[in-house]
């Protein structure tokens, strides 16, 4: 599932524009499932402890979906030496790269579409508390800016980085 492309003419193809609707369906969908308490297969909750890496929990999930053969995406990958100013975007970047993944699994019905959930789900409850500082967010490069890598490399970066920011 790659970005949108253009045609000669500068218009988003049939099929891209239906991805990019199906995005905001899957967005409303998951989120009437949680207000409805809709009782779907996915459910997750965030584990933490003194002492514990919040990102831990992600970590492992990570370790489960690395060797899958099913995900076939290219993704934005953020750089693995960003600066500590631009780790909260970094980590943005890798969780909303996630959600990419996420859609891919239901498409496709992946074997690890359960631990692709806890990643995203587990992700946006860390995240969800924080709010990016303008001046910081500024220094910073968009997710979009990155080069697209495969899955693999993809994978590869996100541990790389999550290592880096559970030994702060």
């Amino acid at each position: 599932m790659g970005r949108p492309t253009q045609n000669p003419a500068g218009a988003l193809s049939r099929l891209d524009s239906q991805l990019l609707r199906a995005s905001s369906h899957f967005r409303e969908w998951i989120l009437s499932c949680h207000d409805m308490q809709f009782p779907i297969a996915f459910a997750y909750v965030p584990k933490t402890a003194a002492g514990h890496c919040k990102w831990a929990e992600v970590l492992k999930d990570l370790e489960q979906i690395k060797t899958s053969k099913d995900i076939d995406v290219s993704l934005y990958t953020a750089n693995t030496d960003e600066g500590k100013e631009c780790q909260e975007p970094v980590m943005r970047c890798f969780f909303l790269e996630t959600e990419v993944i996420l859609q891919e699994c239901l498409i496709k019905n992946c074997s690890k579409t359960q631990d692709v959930w806890n990643i995203w789900k587990n992700g946006n409850a860390s995240l969800e508390n924080n709010k990016l500082n303008s001046k910081t967010s500024a220094k910073c490069k968009e997710c979009e800016e990155y080069e697209e890598k495969n899955f693999t490399e993809f994978i590869q970066s996100f541990v790389k980085v999550i290592q880096k920011e559970c030994k702060h």
